[in-house]
C-alpha cells in the first residue's frame, strides 16, 4: 500500500543521504533525472552512473561530456558557481560498466562499496530501436534487467527498484488499457490463448541463431539483417508489432520473476508514452533525439515531407520529459517510504506496481494539435533557404489508414519506379544507379510504415488511476514542484511555444 507524502516525507527529503544507481544516464530521460535529483536534493549521498567505457577515466569523460556538460545542467551550474565541479565530483560516481554484464562489469572494492550504499535503483537503460538485432535487444532489454536484479539482491540497504518501460508494451490493444503488470508467459495473441511466451527459450533461440550465422561464412555477410528479421518475426509470432516493445515486455516479465516473487525491496514499473521536450524546468523545450512525432515537424521544416501516415483525429499520447521524471521520483519516494525496512524484508512481495506516465485519458491531444501548431509556428518563423530567402511552407497530406497510404505510394512512386526500371533495360543499364537509389528510398519508407504504423494509428487509451492516486497522496508543495498532472498542460500552447521551438533549437540545429 502506497503511503501518502504527508504520512511519510516530502520527495526531496526522501532522497537526502540516499545512494542511487541510475542506468541509462546518457539517455534523454536519464539526464533529466540526474539533474533534477542534484538540483532539488543537493544532500543526496551519491549517484552511481554506469556507462559503457573501457576504464574509469573514460567513463568519467563520457559522463562529463554526455551528461553533466549538457545545456540542461546550466541552472545547476549557475546555482553552484565555482563550486560546481567539486559538487559534481563529490556526488556523481561514473562507473565503467555495462548492463549486459553481471554486476554491470563492476568488481572488487568498488562493487562492495556501491552495493552497501545503494538505496534506490533506477533502470532506464534500453535500446529503443524498433528494428534492432534480436540478440542485441535481448542483451539490453532483457538480460540487462536480469543483471540489474542480480545486483539488487546484493544490496542490503536497497529500498526500491524502479524500472522504466514503455506504455506501448501493450502492442496494438484498443480501448482502456489498465495499469497492470504482465503475467509470466503472457502473449498478445488473443486468437491463440494456449500460446505461451518462454523468455529463457527466446534467449536460447537468439544465441543459437547467432552462433549458426557466425559459423557459416556465406551467412556472415547477412548476419545483421538476419538477426533483425528474427526479432521482428518472433515479436509478431507472439502479437507484438516490433522487436523493441516485445523485448521491453519480456524485460518486465523478467523483473517480476527475479525480484517481485520473493523477499526484497519495493518494485515499480513506470511506463511513459511518447516523451516530448521539457515543459517547465530546468530548461523549457530542451530535448535530445527525435521522437516519433517529431518526424512530422522535421520533415515539414525541411519541406521534404509531402505525406505522412497519421489520422489527425486520433490521440498522440505525449508526455513532457520533466513530468515523467517527476512521476518517477514520486513513485520511488512513496513506495520506499511505504515498504518495510530492508532488515524486515521477509514477507512475499506483491507484483510490481505499474504507473502509466501518459495523457490520453485525462487530457488527450489529437495529432491535429501538432499539425495546426506546426503550421502556425512555421508561418510565423519561416525557415531560411539558400540566398537568405524564406522557405515557403507546403501543406502535408495525411493518410488515416495504412491501406490508403500504401495505395498512394504505389501510384506515386512504385509504378514510376517500375517504368524507370523498364527504361533502364532499354538503355542497357545506364539508369541502374538511379533505379537502385529510388528503390532503396521506396523500400525504406514502406519499412517505416510497417514499423511505425501501429503507433501512428494507435487507438488505445491508457488508464492512469495509479498515477492519480500517487499524485493525490503527495504533499501540496510537491504537487507543484513535481507536477506530472497532464491536465495542467495546454497542448496548443505547449507545442507552439515550447516543444516546436525546442525541436528546432536542439534537434534541427
Amino acid at each position: 500500500m502506497v503511503g501518502t507524502m504527508e504520512e511519510a516525507t516530502r520527495i526531496p527529503g526522501y532522497f537526502k543521504n540516499k545512494g542511487i544507481l541510475i542506468t541509462g544516464s546518457t539517455g534523454f530521460l536519464g539526464k533529466i533525472l540526474v539533474e533534477k535529483i542534484l538540483r532539488v536534493q543537493p544532500d543526496v549521498k551519491r549517484i552511481y552512473l554506469p556507462v559503457r567505457a573501457p576504464d574509469t577515466e573514460s567513463a568519467k569523460k563520457r559522463v562529463e561530456t554526455e551528461v553533466i556538460g549538457k545545456e540542461l545542467f546550466g541552472l545547476l551550474r549557475e546555482t553552484h558557481g565555482k563550486g560546481f565541479e567539486s559538487f559534481i565530483e563529490e556526488k556523481v560516481v561514473p562507473l565503467a560498466g555495462d548492463i549486459i554484464h553481471e554486476n554491470f562489469g563492476v568488481e572488487g572494492a568498488q562493487l562492495s562499496q556501491m552495493t552497501q550504499e545503494i538505496n534506490v535503483i533506477v533502470n532506464g537503460a534500453a535500446t529503443t530501436n524498433f528494428y534492432e538485432r534480436y540478440d542485441v535487444a535481448l542483451d539490453v532489454n532483457v538480460m540487462g534487467v536480469k543483471h540489474m536484479c542480480q545486483l539488487a539482491r546484493q544490496c542490503p540497504n536497497l529500498e526500491v527498484v524502479l524500472h522504466v518501460s514503455t506504455a506501448y508494451v501493450v502492442g496494438e490493444r484498443q480501448g482502456l488499457i489498465m495499469e497492470r503488470p504482465f503475467k509470466q508467459g503472457e502473449t498478445l495473441r488473443e486468437d491463440d490463448p494456449q500460446l505461451r511466451l518462454d523468455v529463457d527459450a527466446e534467449l536460447r533461440l537468439a544465441r543459437e541463431c547467432q552462433r549458426q550465422l557466425a559459423a557459416d561464412d556465406a551467412k556472415q555477410k547477412n548476419e545483421r539483417k538476419a538477426m533483425k528479421e528474427l526479432g521482428l518475426a518472433r515479436a509478431r509470432e507472439f502479437g507484438w508489432p516490433n522487436t523493441y516493445v516485445f523485448t521491453k515486455a519480456m524485460g518486465e516479465m523478467t523483473l517480476a520473476r527475479e525480484l517481485a516473487a520473493g523477499d526484497g525491496p519495493a518494485v515499480v514499473i513506470v511506463r511513459p508514452s511518447i516523451i516530448t521536450s521539457i515543459q517547465r524546468d530546468p530548461l523549457p523545450g530542451w530535448i535530445e533525439g527525435t521522437r516519433t512525432i517529431d518526424a512530422i515537424l522535421i520533415g515539414y521544416a525541411k519541406q521534404n515531407l509531402s505525406c505522412f501516415l497519421a489520422d489527425l483525429d486520433l490521440t498522440m499520447d505525449v508526455i513532457p520529459g520533466d513530468m515523467v521524471v517527476n512521476a518517477m521520483m514520486a513513485a520511488a519516494a512513496s513506495h520506499a517510504a511505504a515498504s518495510p525496512p530492508p532488515e524486515h524484508h521477509r514477507l512475499p512481495q506483491q507484483p510490481p506496481t505499474v504507473y502509466h506516465a501518459t495523457s490520453s485519458l485525462r487530457n488527450p491531444a489529437p495529432y491535429a494539435v501538432l499539425y495546426r501548431t506546426g503550421i502556425r509556428y512555421f508561418e510565423a518563423h519561416p525557415r531560411v533557404g539558400p540566398g537568405g530567402r524564406p522557405v515557403r511552407t507546403r501543406r502535408v497530406h495525411f493518410f488515416a489508414t495504412v491501406a490508403a497510404f500504401t495505395a498512394y505510394m504505389v501510384v506515386r512512386y512504385r509504378l514510376p519506379l517500375e517504368l524507370l526500371r523498364l527504361l533502364n533495360l532499354l538503355c542497357c543499364g545506364l539508369l541502374s544507379r538511379l533505379c537502385a537509389e529510388l528503390g532503396r528510398k521506396y523500400a525504406f519508407v514502406m519499412r517505416l510504415v510497417d514499423l511505425y504504423g501501429p503507433f501512428a494509428l494507435f487507438r488505445g487509451v491508457f488508464d492512469d488511476a495509479n498515477v492519480e492516486r500517487l499524485r493525490l497522496g503527495m504533499a501540496e508543495g510537491d504537487r507543484v514542484e513535481f507536477n506530472f498532472d497532464p491536465k495542467t498542460v495546454d497542448w496548443d500552447d505547449y507545442f507552439y511555444k515550447v516543444h516546436i521551438p525546442g525541436v528546432m533549437k536542439y534537434v534541427l540545429k
